[in-house]
């Protein structure tokens, strides 16, 4: 019988019903989107530090990697040191600059450089070719497409470039041995990498024996804390940061995207619950009769009532589930938006599904809409029969 009632009662006010889902399911996938929003970049970020297997990044002190142009001088030397340690498996040096490609009508074609042990590094994932050698460099999609190049190919290089006089400083001939994705670099940007020595003499002399930050894998099992500690205490002159302590400075300087998901998912939590709540009280102000004459031929008040917020509790679930997808598939379009912001990297994703987070989120919204109901329910239910049976007659 409950079940009938509340099926007639939602199917009688189609237009109703349909704009009420659809109220809901816009407040619970922005209420998705920002709780989404609100874990998804410091999760993200935590897999992207991960994804190499290096726990540890050394910078030059007081710097974190690639903030500054500082490098650390005597890199052979901080190499060797940092092998000394027994919790140290590969120390994986990095120096970061720009190298320019020439064209036969004398301009240039501009790219990040990156100079890296091939051995271990964790800057790239290669996608065709082998590991650059002596004379080799790899290069990712946007560079090959802006100087018309495939692996195989020769080329020059320059690690300076005068574009008033158009004259290039250490020009050098490669070959592209590979192509590749880098993991840190943002959407787009154009990028080489080359064995680091080859790097530091592009540079000349003062670039020689430097790099701009190593990065250290600890054998599994071992304090990454206590790692920390001994290179501090063993290299004075660099700055060594663990993954925790990069991921909340990252996530101090990101604190407005989770105060922006606070706000906009409290608003769309309370727009759900009022939204709900005001279609109730139109609805039981507009079948007051009816509930009296169900009274009246004896139906309980209980069940009046839970046929009421049953019928809240169908909208909000109708427009959970749809709020869901739609949420889904707002998300990925924002983020493909956001992904593209200048200085991020690309695989950093700022709206990631997980679903115990999604579900309780959807489920709060639920559950609050249907409470909202709870009192025009009741009071619904509670009018004096006779004389509410009098008022609708006359």
């Amino acid at each position: 019988m409950l079940a009938r009632l509340v099926s007639a009662s939602l199917f009688g006010h189609r237009a109703r019903t349909l704009l009420a889902i659809a109220g809901v399911a816009v407040s619970a996938a922005l209420l998705l989107d920002m709780v989404m929003l609100s874990t998804g970049m410091s999760v993200s970020f935590r897999s992207l530090l991960l994804s190499r297997g290096f726990q540890l990044r050394v910078a030059p002190k007081g710097t974190l990697p690639f903030d500054t142009e500082a490098t650390i001088a005597d890199a052979t030397a901080t190499m060797a040191a940092l092998r000394e340690s027994p919790d140290i498996t590969a120390v994986a040096p990095v120096l970061g600059g720009n190298i320019h490609v020439p064209a036969a009508s004398g301009a240039a074609t501009s790219a990040v450089a990156l100079g890296i042990d091939p051995s271990a590094q964790g800057d790239y994932e290669l996608l065709a070719g082998r590991e650059p050698a002596a004379d080799e460099i790899v290069a990712n999609d946007a560079l090959l497409a802006a100087i018309g190049r495939r692996v195989g190919d020769t080329l020059t290089i320059a690690g300076g470039y005068d574009p008033q006089l158009r004259r290039f400083a250490g020009a050098r001939h490669v070959t592209i041995s590979g192509r590749v994705r880098f993991v840190y670099l943002s959407r787009g940007q154009r990028a080489a990498a080359m064995p680091i020595a080859s790097m530091q003499a592009l540079g000349g002399a003062s670039r020689r024996d430097r790099a701009s930050l190593m990065m250290i894998r600890a054998r599994p099992g071992a304090d990454v804390e206590a790692v920390r500690a001994w290179i501090a205490k063993r290299l004075p002159r660099v700055t060594a940061i663990s993954t925790e302590t990069a991921l909340a400075q990252v996530e101090e300087r990101l604190s407005y995207f989770r105060q922006l998901a606070l706000i906009l998912g409290s608003v769309s939590l309370v727009v759900g619950v009022l939204l709900v709540g005001t279609l109730v009280t139109v609805s039981v102000n507009e079948r007051i009769g009816e509930f009296a004459v169900l009274r009246a031929i004896g139906v309980a008040k209980r069940t009046i009532t839970a046929q009421i917020m049953l019928e809240g509790a169908v909208l909000m679930l109708a427009g959970a589930l749809l709020g869901l997808a739609l949420g889904l598939v707002t998300a990925r379009y924002l983020n493909a938006i956001l992904s593209s912001f200048p200085g991020l990297p690309q695989a950093i994703d700022f709206f990631l599904f997980q679903p115990r987070d999604a579900w309780t989120a959807l489920g709060l919204l639920a559950v609050a809409g249907v409470l909202a109901g709870a009192w025009p329910a009741w009071r619904g239910a509670s009018l004096p029969v006779a004389r509410t049976l009098r008022e609708e007659a006359a």
